[in-house]
């Protein structure tokens, strides 16, 4: 029988590469559902091929466009945030894919939970942003997390079969991005189109840019911190620039097991799907007499210091992660639209993180507005000392 998957965000990386791999196992895989923002192009062309029963384009404007494409083919349109937060209820759908970028994504997700459905989850902002309330609530529902970020798949994968033995610590792999080893007079001048080249992956923009400056990892730290219920302490990033070893788990008796593959997300979006099966492909795999050295050296913190505002930001905890979060995501927009120099994300952050009101049990609702609030607050920094 088909898995039914809803994919949210199939127009963008994560998405695009969850629908090559129903396309190449179409007797395992379905895509019941197809959302997205704008690309109102894409999702037609998408929707035409995979005939999902439902799509939705949270861009009101491109409505009209989308039903006159695909309301002859019998394909529901619908339209807006409600119906995205929505069509996760339906009977039909076996998992959700959580593909979206941002804060956004956090209602979806919540409502995918609530309703039972298992979650393939690619939104880190999510449990950035609400880990206690998302891992709590699927914890109440009983719901499956697995995740699709290359690194905490990876650690998902070591800890197979391990769920009864003590972890001492947990290592999160990251390639350095496209400046590793730059130095400050370096980056000053960093242009957009150098930071949008990352050396090993090819992902969407706001995650490059964040790859560039070490918020991504950042972010894995606290996605981590809630998946896999571990201290700060317990978390460790290491710079690995070939980014064959995805994530690395040490045990209590000093054992360490590490997830090793090239850089293809197809890979662990798969295993979300085929879980706990592994399914034969033919991706590329590892020639390892290509493979002349695997190195590892501590980040460059000094140089980077978004890496060190998230782990101050999960010490914090309360809504400093959700600050943290939203700070960030202006940051970067204003940095691709050349509001910002690259230097400045990190410092824009901080500046938000030290205004915006912090709450030590926030709830839902004082996440959103809290995100509400910072994204202002940082809009004014950037107005008053940026422009």
């Amino acid at each position: 029988m088909k898995k039914r998957i809803a994919i949210l965000g199939s127009t963008g990386s994560i998405g695009t590469q969850a629908l090559e791999i129903i396309r190449a196992f179409p007797e395992k895989f379905s895509a019941e559902i197809l959302t997205a923002d704008s690309n109102a192009c894409l999702l037609i062309k998408q929707a035409l091929e995979f005939m999902p029963d439902a799509v939705v384009i949270t861009n009101d404007t491109r409505y009209e466009q989308v039903k006159a494409a695909l309301e002859p083919h019998d394909i529901k349109v619908y339209a807006g945030h409600e119906s995205l937060e929505q069509i996760v209820e339906s009977g039909n759908i076996d998992m959700v894919l959580t593909a979206i970028v941002g804060f956004v994504g956090l209602r979806p997700t919540l409502n995918a939970i609530r309703n039972k459905k298992p979650l393939a989850l690619a939104n880190k902002e999510t449990l950035v942003v609400a880990g206690d309330i998302i891992t709590r609530t699927a914890r109440e529902e009983a719901v499956n997390i697995y995740p699709v970020d290359s690194e905490h798949s990876a650690i998902f994968q070591c800890l197979a079969g391990e769920f009864h033995n003590p972890v001492e610590k947990i290592f999160l792999t990251a390639s350095g991005g496209p400046f590793r080893g730059k130095d400050r007079e370096v980056l000053a001048n960093i242009t957009k189109e150098e930071a949008l080249k990352h050396p090993n992956w090819v992902m969407g923009n706001k995650i490059t840019i964040d790859s560039a400056t070490l918020m991504n990892k950042g972010l894995e730290v606290i996605e981590a911190r809630w998946l896999f219920n571990m201290k700060p302490e317990q978390i460790e990033v290491l710079v690995h620039p070939q980014s064959i070893i995805h994530s690395m788990v040490e045990f209590a008796d000093g054992s360490v097991k590490a997830q090793m593959g090239l850089p293809d997300m197809r890979l662990p979006i798969l295993y979300a799907f085929s879980y706990p099966s592994r399914m034969k492909t033919d991706f590329p795999k590892l020639d390892w007499q290509k493979i002349r050295e695997l190195t590892f050296e501590p980040p460059d913190t000094a140089t980077f210091h978004a890496l060190t505002l998230a782990y101050e930001a999960l010490k914090t905890g309360g809504n400093m992660p959700c600050i943290m979060n939203a700070a960030n995501e202006i940051a970067v927009k204003a940095f691709l639209t050349d509001t910002i120099k690259f230097l400045a994300i990190a410092d824009v952050i901080e500046q938000g993180m030290q205004k915006a009101t912090y709450i030590k049990n926030p709830s839902l609702e004082d996440y959103f507005q809290s995100d509400r609030e910072t994204r202002t607050i940082t809009k004014e920094i950037i107005k008053k000392f940026y422009k």
